[in-house]
């Protein structure tokens, strides 16, 4: 057992459930982090995404007795149907959007210029978001939330396919955009990764199937572990903050990011096209 291995593989799932949920980019955080581990190979990048799978126990735990609720409730509320059903559409754009053009934006998009420009562009428009009138919510919770609102933030968070843009960010904020409030779009985002996170671990890992062995499950295991305690922690955290704050440090978070990934990619520090 490679101890060196399971450190890195620890590192990574922090990195990970520390930024999947905050408006950032766990992307770019884990190609910085994969850089400086030297944690750059294909095995790695089909990692990165397998251990959104730790993240997304999280919040499934976090938000448990909801979720048992709406399952519950299936046959007999309209509330929990409602929901389900929004969260499917949300699900939907993502699918179709991935499949085809997944693989175009991975050969295409993956350069620092595109990178840089969605660190501080996103950063812009989350200080925009947040100057924005609060009479302009219309929505103050999910439940409140029609299927054409739920089809508006998941055509949203296909932005997310972009490196750099973050899916939290893109429907947080473009949830917000579309009139849900704060603890609504941040709410309808943690339950859109569900699907969405599980659904990417999923078709990674069969698709790249046969690169992986039965020695490589410490690795994920321990990434997975990480990932999970890391996004517990951060999740718990984040819906604290969002009650008595706004997204403001967050935004100028990601544009000196921006900056850090134009210097390093300048300088040759970083290969961010990995």
């Amino acid at each position: 057992m490679d101890l060196v291995l399971l450190i890195k593989a620890a590192v990574m799932g922090v990195v990970e459930g520390l930024t999947e949920f905050l408006p950032i980019s766990s992307t770019g955080h884990l190609i910085l982090a994969g850089s400086l581990l030297g944690f750059t190979d294909d095995k790695s990048k089909v990692f990165d995404i397998a251990i959104q799978t730790g993240a997304i126990v999280a919040v499934i735990l976090v938000y448990w007795q909801r979720l048992r609720e709406t399952a519950a409730g299936l046959g007999s509320q309209e509330r929990s149907r409602r929901f389900v059903i929004n969260v499917a559409i949300g699900f939907f754009p993502a699918v179709v959007l991935g499949l085809l053009f997944g693989k175009a934006i991975k050969a295409h998009l993956f350069t620092p210029v595109v990178v840089a420009s969605t660190f501080i562009i996103g950063g812009l428009i989350i200080l925009w978001a947040e100057k924005r009138s609060q009479a302009s919510v219309r929505i103050a919770h999910v439940d409140d939330m029609q299927p054409l609102d739920a089809l508006k933030v998941g055509l949203v968070q296909c932005l997310a396919m972009i490196p750099g843009t973050s899916r939290s960010g893109a429907t947080i904020i473009g949830g917000m955009l579309l009139g849900l409030s704060r603890q609504a779009a941040t709410d309808f985002s943690f339950f859109l990764a569900i699907p969405t996170l599980i659904g990417a671990g999923a078709y990674s890992l069969y698709k790249e199937r046969a690169l992986l062995s039965m020695a490589d499950l410490p690795m994920f295991s321990v990434g997975l572990l990480f990932s999970f305690l890391s996004a517990w922690l951060c999740v718990r955290w984040l819906l604290r903050y969002v009650a008595t704050h706004n997204f403001v440090p967050f935004a100028w978070y990601r544009i000196a990011f921006g900056i850090v990934v134009l210097v390093s990619a300048s300088s040759g520090w970083i290969n961010w096209s990995e």
